[in-house]
């Protein structure tokens, strides 16, 4: 069965450390980015986006964020997807 199964999405949620977090302006509007959302692509490479909320409160749109290219946060992406890979293989089953 395995080799007729069609994976097409792999992603995780990973909360962005205070001291990572980032403000980008969209539409006018302020958002402190506070989650990145990470794939991972067919080719075995990551991707990644950021989410977050207005600086001005509220909920806001649910707009995503380029990630700027910053080596602690493709550290954090990295890290982010080993532990999730970790867990995935060590899962024990579905009931």
């Amino acid at each position: 069965m395995s080799g007729d199964l069609n994976v097409s999405a792999l992603a995780i949620n990973v909360t962005i450390p205070e001291g990572l977090r980032w403000t980008d302006t969209r539409r006018g509007e302020a958002f402190t980015l506070t989650t990145l959302n990470v794939r991972l692509l067919p080719d075995g490479r990551l991707a990644a986006k950021a989410y977050g909320r207005p600086v001005a409160g509220g909920r806001g749109a649910y707009v995503s964020f380029p990630v700027p290219e910053r080596p602690e946060l493709a550290a954090l992406i990295a890290e982010a997807a080993t532990r999730a890979g970790a867990l995935w293989a060590a899962h024990h089953g579905f009931d």
